[in-house]
């Protein structure tokens, strides 16, 4: 199965209240919107791709949790990108100064805020094209890390805010960098 992208442009142009309302009333179903206000429905993954993201939210949280440089999200956080896109990464950290930026109230909501590093990993049912369009659009966001980890081809797109991709095959271990100093990423039973 794959993401049903609706344009419902046409008939009614969704606010920022009504998506959110929609969300809230439809918890079992996982919505995205484009910048273009484009609805998508995403597809739930199965049980591999659960447990290599559970793995790879782990590592991260409890990087997070030891340094308290920042803040740790898993898949379930959708974030109002600047551009006007709501969006779910598979892993995402905010620097601890930035999220403290935000009031309670859009901590509780769909936080108003581009993650500095974000994480896709890739199913089966992904397009690569929609989540390469997917990560560049978080690094035009301002991410300043993010990671498109592809277990069917055995690669991983690294984006960096101003440089191009780069493309590393079958790698081991990712680091954080400068992005989360110290945090060493073990693909062992992701990749």
């Amino acid at each position: 199965m794959t993401a049903l992208t609706l344009n419902l442009d046409a008939i009614v142009r969704l606010t920022d209240d009504a998506f959110y309302a929609l969300c809230q009333a439809n918890p079992e179903i996982k919505f995205e919107r484009t910048s273009l206000g484009e609805l998508i429905v995403m597809p739930p993954t199965g049980g591999e791709t659960g447990r290599r993201n559970l793995d790879l939210s782990m590592q991260l949280g409890i990087w997070s949790k030891q340094t308290q440089l920042g803040v740790a999200f898993d898949s379930s956080t959708m974030f109002h990108l600047p551009n006007g896109a709501y969006r779910s990464p598979d892993a995402a950290w905010i620097v601890l100064e930035r999220w403290e930026t935000l009031s309670l109230k859009e901590r509780e909501i769909f936080p108003p805020i581009c993650p500095d590093f974000v994480v896709e990993l890739r199913s089966p049912s992904d397009s690569l094209k929609a989540i390469q369009n997917k990560m560049q659009e978080y690094v035009d966001n301002g991410a300043r890390l993010g990671w498109l980890l592809d277990p069917q081809e055995q690669l991983v797109e690294v984006y960096r805010r101003g440089q191009e991709k780069e493309v590393l095959s079958s790698p081991t271990h990712l680091s954080g960098e400068e992005v989360l100093p110290g945090f060493v990423l073990d693909l062992r039973g992701i990749l």
